[in-house]
């Protein structure tokens, strides 16, 4: 196993090590006094949610208070939900998988987009036109996220692997800002990070491949969701609100991704219409393209050998809550 696949294992592995550290003190009938939910730019619908109070709506009768943690990836996500930082992660697919993969008990129990929110991108002048182009670059990707993964599978599709470029792990603002000063020659880019080099500074999206992104899920301890099955229906409940209430006002959405993550509103667009909002339920789609990604990551032994990839996925999907919540 090569430097970069030891570094990711043992980071969600230290993660694991700080799950049960939770502050949110319950009350005498056993319901928490506080739900922590995570927003991210790259979930529009969690933005739209926290700005527009729906969560807090629906825990108004209950007395609940609600607290928000900006999760910079998913990678940052799946940290704060193993450490009991938040109850609910906002992550891609495949990163719950890696995550589950290294015991992470974590369940994706809701979809808040299927995204093309991810690309390998370059910039006008680098010569890069194909991934075999990449070989011996310097390419930026967050370990442990889709983006990465989704480099992975590009690398493999292409007869080549993450032996064959120099990886530089960076948050995604920081992959985003290296492309653009020159200090690496490609970023497997997110949204809206992504949109604004493209927009703003003319990136070149180079390899686009919509199948190979994984859909956005929320995700929930599993232990948290056995003792709060309610909580996690009403979560549920709130964001199909935001969900609807996005579709139904874009352009005002777009306002509110853009004032958030401090971008121009054309940019904030532009990451939008590359989300599609009209399937909330985790389910066989989902199953497909997580188990796919799964595969190929197992192939190169970002998740060990003897992982069961079919049963960790079906462990992982739990469609139930959705579907009593969603008509």
């Amino acid at each position: 196993m090569g430097l970069k696949k030891t570094f990711i294992t043992i980071g969600l592995l230290a993660t694991l090590g700080l799950v049960g550290c939770s502050g949110n003190a319950e009350g005498e009938s056993g319901s928490p006094g506080k739900v922590t939910l995570d927003y991210a730019y790259y979930s529009p619908t969690s933005l739209v949610l926290k700005e527009q109070g729906f969560a807090e709506e629906v825990f108004e009768d209950e007395g609940i208070e609600v607290e928000w943690v900006l999760s910079q990836g998913s990678n940052k996500a799946l940290e704060f939900l193993n450490s009991s930082s938040v109850d609910f992660g906002s992550t891609a697919g495949a990163a719950a998988l890696m995550a589950k993969a290294n015991n992470a008990p974590v369940e994706s129990v809701y979809l808040y987009s299927k995204p093309e929110w991810t690309a390998l991108v370059t910039n006008p002048d680098s010569g890069i036109s194909s991934v075999e182009d990449l070989k011996g670059k310097k390419v930026a990707a967050t370990l442990g996220t889709d983006p990465y993964i989704f480099l992975v599978r590009a690398l493999k599709d292409h007869g080549l692997s993450t032996d064959d470029i120099e990886l530089v792990n960076l948050q995604h603002p920081e992959g985003a800002s290296a492309l653009t000063n020159g200090n690496v020659d490609a970023w497997a880019g997110l949204d809206p990070h992504m949109a604004r080099n493209e927009l703003e500074g003319g990136a070149e999206l180079f390899y686009r491949k919509p199948e190979f992104n994984t859909y956005g899920t929320l995700n929930v301890r599993s232990d948290y969701a056995e003792n709060h099955p309610e909580i996690v229906k009403q979560v549920i409940e709130a964001y199909e609100k935001a969900r609807k209430w996005t579709v139904d006002h874009p352009d005002k959405a777009a306002e509110i991704l853009a004032e958030e993550a401090g971008l121009d509103l054309e940019v904030a667009k532009k990451s939008l219409e590359r989300n599609d909002l009209s399937n909330p339920v985790p389910g066989d789609a989902l199953r497909e393209t997580v188990l796919g990604a799964g595969q190929v990551l197992q192939e190169e032994e970002v998740i060990k050998a003897d992982v069961d990839i079919e049963k960790i996925t079906e462990e992982l999907i739990n469609p139930k809550y959705a579907q009593e919540v969603i008509e």
